[in-house]
């Protein structure tokens, strides 16, 4: 017979099984591409990420003869049921051996946790937030990830929904290497919109990136206050955003829109990390650092995502709205071309925002990746 535990999470040794999980089950997957210890240290850490101010979070791993073989989070969101009075609490960090056994005691475990709060409904994976890294991928195995957006392995879907989970929500992911002129129909809603004079374009300052941050922020929480499941950013998540932008970005991988004075849209890249650190498997000790610190310092990379696109609610009735949008992207767009940047990912997408998604393919963006958040009731 074999011994099938699972354990809560109480001290560093934990923590560490919890972070290696992940590493023989993708030993095979040539697509896997393994985070940074120290990273995922600082994410798990109460001390280090603001998230833990406004949510309270357990993890397990399950055991399997003392050999860690699955592992998960439950956590409970104060923040978050501010905005979404639903009585739901969230699961993340799923991994697991292909063994339904497995994944049924990894779940009951979560949701028993979360009962014991009185939630009446479980929903995920969330890797904490909806503003971190959310979703299984389900569709898309054959490419790498790229930065804060998951992999996993093709049976996650149905050792999940032998769970009892349901799909929630798919989240498209997008993917263009043609980051040629705009297409001709585009170009002229962007010419014509230039022309008026009321619209300008500039760069995040980062000698004021605090001030440039709370800006796109403001406009992030107004564009996306209707969507599905938001969850505004803290103040303390802010600066650290700020924090991390400062040493990842130039200014011009942000483009703030104006419209008659008004701070209206925004877009946000970020390099794809994941192509430097492919192959370092978590770990910058001993050279790995060097290598990292030249590609940060250069900042050249050969992909980069798209994390954020907001436009004003107000502005997004209409030509205007797909005007800001549109030119938000291109000029992004043009200083990635400049520099030598091939392939973009633009992520991600509700499946149901059918007015982004159809901006984005008419630039050229190809779906290739879904990502799905799932639901039960408890």
């Amino acid at each position: 017979m074999t011994d099938l535990i699972v354990r809560e999470v109480k001290d560093k040794a934990g923590t560490l099984d919890f972070l290696n999980v992940p590493f023989p089950l993708y030993r095979e997957d040539p697509n896997w591409v393994a985070p940074l210890y120290f990273e995922r240290l600082e994410h798990l850490n109460p001390k280090k990420n603001p998230y833990f101010q406004h949510a309270d979070v357990q993890l397990f791993v399950a055991y399997r003869n003392g050999k860690p073989v699955g592992r998960i989070s439950a956590q409970h969101d104060r923040l978050r049921l501010e905005h979404h009075k639903d009585n739901t609490g969230q699961f993340g960090f799923f991994e697991s051996e292909n063994d339904p056994a497995v994944a049924k005691a990894l779940f009951t475990a979560a949701e028993n946790w979360l009962k014991s709060r009185r939630f009446g409904r479980v929903r995920g994976p969330y890797n904490f937030s909806i503003n971190d890294e959310i979703g299984l991928l389900v569709n898309g195995f054959e490419r790498k990830p790229n930065m804060m957006m998951g992999h996993a392995l093709p049976y996650y879907n149905a050792l999940v929904e032998g769970s009892g989970f349901r799909k929630a929500k798919d989240l498209i992911a997008y993917y263009t290497d043609d980051l040629g002129p705009l297409p001709p129909l585009l170009n002229r809603v962007a010419k014509r919109a230039m022309a008026s004079g009321d619209i300008m374009i500039r760069p995040l300052d980062k000698k004021n990136i605090k001030r440039d941050i709370n800006i796109v922020m403001d406009i992030f929480n107004d564009a996306w206050s209707a969507n599905w499941d938001y969850v505004p950013f803290t103040s303390a998540e802010l600066e650290k955003l700020a924090n991390d932008l400062k040493m990842l970005v130039h200014g011009e991988y942000v483009a703030i829109v104006t419209y008659k004075g008004e701070n209206a849209a925004m877009a946000v890249t970020l390099p794809n990390l994941n192509e430097w650190i492919d192959g370092f498997n978590g770990r910058l000790l001993p050279f790995n650092w060097l290598k990292l610190a030249k590609e940060v310092i250069s900042k050249r990379p050969q992909s980069i995502r798209m994390p954020l696109l907001g436009v004003r609610q107000k502005f997004q009735d209409g030509i205007l709205g797909s005007a800001l949008a549109v030119l938000a992207i291109d000029t992004i767009r043009n200083y990635h071309i400049s520099r030598g940047t091939k392939s973009a990912e633009m992520s991600w997408i509700l499946e149901d925002n059918m007015r982004m998604r159809h901006i984005i393919e008419e630039l050229g963006g190809v779906p290739y990746k879904t990502y799905r958040v799932y639901e039960k009731d408890l």
